[in-house]
């Protein structure tokens, strides 16, 4: 076996354990993927109540039955530009983990696409972008048959000291 072969082959059996469902969804132009399995649930855009001198990404919290969780705004947190909220924006509301903390909270974004099984042999590594560009929150690129999506280690989007801030406002 070449060296380049037996590389590749390295690769995916590295890759092999983010073989499985993905929640696919759109930012824009471009399409993402979460593990099915921090997904609660996706629910329509309702009203958020602004908490003060937060960070911009963070829409504030709403009540889920009874239960106050954060919601921040994937675009902002992505450095993207806003847009209007239309009747595909969405909340999909996800369990993160950092250390032993769990928090439930939700994501905002344009519109939920579908959920996709996505085979080791589609996944590829995240590309480097050399050390100016944060990439830990990419598990990798997923090539479909229509497109890239890039697939999102949501327990990496944010750092413990915001997760910790975020539990502490949700109460």
């Amino acid at each position: 076996m070449s060296e380049a072969a037996l590389k590749t082959r390295e690769q995916q059996e590295s890759l092999a354990h983010l073989a499985g469902k993905y929640l696919t969804f759109l930012l824009g132009e471009e399409s993402y993927g979460l593990e099915i399995l921090k997904v609660q649930e996706i629910i329509g855009m309702q009203a958020i109540t602004r908490i003060p001198r937060t960070p911009p990404y963070v829409k504030g919290v709403i009540n889920l039955r009874g239960k106050v969780i954060p919601v921040i705004d994937l675009r902002l947190r992505f450095n993207m530009e806003t847009v209007e909220v239309s009747r595909k924006t969405c909340i999909i509301v996800v369990q993160i983990s950092k250390s032993e903390a769990s928090v439930t909270m939700g994501i905002v974004v344009d519109e939920v696409s579908e959920v996709l099984e996505i085979s080791a042999e589609e996944i590829e590594p995240a590309p480097a972008f050399g050390t100016q560009v944060e990439t830990s929150f990419i598990l990798g690129m997923a090539k479909t048959e229509s497109a890239v999506k890039i697939l999102l280690d949501i327990d990496k989007i944010m750092s413990e000291e915001e997760m910790a801030a975020l539990a502490k406002n949700a109460g």
